[in-house]
C-alpha cells in the first residue's frame, strides 16, 4: 500500500527529546516499511526514517532559532501533501484539524489521528462543520467530548518490542516523567514520595510556557533529600530510568488522551500509579499492571503494596496491548476499508454518549 505520513513539524521524526505525536509517527512509520507498505513521511529535514522523507523545512521547529511562524511550515507542507496526492492510496495526517479544508475539497482518501485533548469548547463547532472528516481516536476517554463526529476507530499507540527492556526489580525509587505542566501532577508526585519517605527521580522537561509555573510551584518543592530533579531526557535514558524505578507516578490532572510513558513503563516491566482521568484507566489495569487510584493518600497505600504486581504481567501486557506491529495492524485494518471507500458504523453503545469501536482483527481492547 502506499501511504503518505504527515507530521508536525515542531518535532523531528522521532524527536530528538520530549515529542510524543512525532515519537509515535516515527514508530507507525518505520513498522509499515517493515511490513513493506511503501511509505512517504513529511517531516522537519532533520528527521530519520526508512521511508522516503520530504523535508517540509530544514529543521525541527522547536529547536530551529529562526523560526517565527510555525503555521507557515505548516501550510507549506500541506501544499506539498497535495501536490502529491496521485501518488498514495492514502494520507495519514497526524496536525489535528489543519488540513481539513483541503482535504474535504481535494477527495483525498485520508485520515486523521487526534493526537490532542478535545474538551476545548472553541473544537465542538469545528468537528461539527468538518464532521465528514474520517478520525481515529487514542483512546476512548478522548471521545467524550466530540462522541458523535466521524470516529472510525480507538486505536491505542504502540511501540516497538525491542526498544526498551524488561527490568525484574525491584526498583529502588519512583520515578515521573514528563513536562512540569501543572496537569501533569508533578506536585502531586512529590507529594507522594514525601508521604510514603521513597526517593523520587525527575525527569521532566520545562516548556517556556510552564517557566513561571515551575519557579513558583515546583522549584521549591525540589529542596528535598529524597527529590532528585535530573531535566528532560531522550529516548536513549529512558531504558534506565524506568526500568530501574519501583513504579512511574502519573498522578494527572487532565484528561490526558494517551499516555505515552505509560507504556514505556509497562515495557520495561514497571507498574504505573495513576490518577483515574483520561485514559488512566483504559491503560492500566488496577491491581495487574499498576494502581488507579483517587488521591496521594491512596497513592502510598498502593506503593506499599507494589509487591503484589507481577513486573513480568507488565511486560506481557505491553507486548499484549502496546506494540507497535498491533498498532500497525490496526490501522492498516482502517486504511483499506477507507481505500474500498467504506466507513465505520456508526451506533451508540448503550444509548449514552459513548459510541462503539470499530471491530480490528487484531483488538485494541
Amino acid at each position: 500500500m502506499r501511504i503518505a505520513q504527515v507530521a508536525p513539524l515542531y518535532e523531528s521524526v522521532p524527536p530528538a527529546l520530549y515529542g510524543g505525536t512525532e515519537r509515535v509517527v516515527s514508530w507507525l512509520t518505520e513498522e509499515l516499511v517493515e511490513q513493506g507498505h511503501d511509505v512517504t513521511l513529511f517531516a522537519s529535514g532533520d528527521s530519520m526514517t526508512r521511508a522516503r522523507l520530504v523535508a517540509a523545512c530544514p529543521q525541527s521547529l522547536r529547536l530551529s532559532p529562526r523560526c517565527v511562524d510555525p503555521l507557515a511550515h505548516h501550510i507549506n507542507m500541506l501544499e506539498q501533501v497535495f501536490r502529491q496526492k496521485d501518488d498514495f492510496d492514502l494520507i495519514h495526517f497526524h496536525i489535528d484539524y489543519m488540513h481539513f479544508p483541503l482535504s474535504r475539497r481535494e477527495q483525498a482518501v485520508q485520515l486523521t489521528t487526534l493526537h490532542g485533548r478535545l474538551d476545548i469548547p472553541d473544537l465542538a463547532p469545528l468537528y461539527s462543520t468538518f464532521c465528514d472528516m474520517p478520525v481515529v481516536s487514542i483512546s476512548d476517554a478522548q471521545r467524550r467530548p466530540l462522541p458523535s463526529i466521524n470516529w472510525q476507530a480507538t486505536i491505542y499507540h504502540g511501540l516497538p518490542e525491542k526498544s526498551l527492556s524488561y527490568h525484574p526489580g525491584p526498583g529502588g525509587y519512583l520515578a515521573f516523567l514528563g513536562r512540569t505542566s501543572p496537569e501533569k501532577g508533578l506536585d502531586e508526585a512529590i507529594r507522594i514520595a514525601k508521604l510514603v519517605g521513597m526517593p523520587l527521580k525527575i525527569a521532566a522537561k520545562i516548556d517556556r510556557a510552564d517557566r513561571e509555573y515551575f519557579n513558583a510551584i515546583i522549584k521549591p518543592l525540589l529542596d528535598h533529600p529524597l527529590i532528585e530533579f535530573i531535566g528532560e531526557i531522550g529516548s536513549g535514558e529512558k531504558n534506565e530510568f524506568l526500568g530501574n524505578a519501583a513504579a512511574l507516578l502519573c498522578p494527572i490532572q487532565w484528561p490526558e488522551p494517551f499516555g505515552i510513558v505509560t507504556i514505556e513503563a509497562l515495557a520495561c516491566g514497571t507498574p504505573v500509579i495513576g490518577y483515574p482521568f483520561g485514559s488512566v484507566p483504559e491503560l492500566i489495569r488496577d491491581g495487574v499492571t499498576g494502581f488507579v487510584v483517587p488521591d496521594a493518600h491512596h497513592a502510598g497505600l498502593s506503593v506499599n503494596n507494589l509487591s503484589t504486581i507481577d513486573r513480568k504481567a507488565c511486560r506481557r501486557e505491553f507486548e499484549a496491548r502496546f506494540s507497535a506491529t498491533r498498532m500497525a495492524q490496526d490501522y492498516l485494518a482502517v486504511y483499506d476499508r477507507l481505500a474500498r471507500g467504506e466507513l465505520a458504523p456508526v451506533e451508540f453503545a448503550g444509548g449514552d454518549t459513548s459510541w462503539t469501536r470499530l471491530e480490528l482483527p487484531s483488538s485494541t481492547t
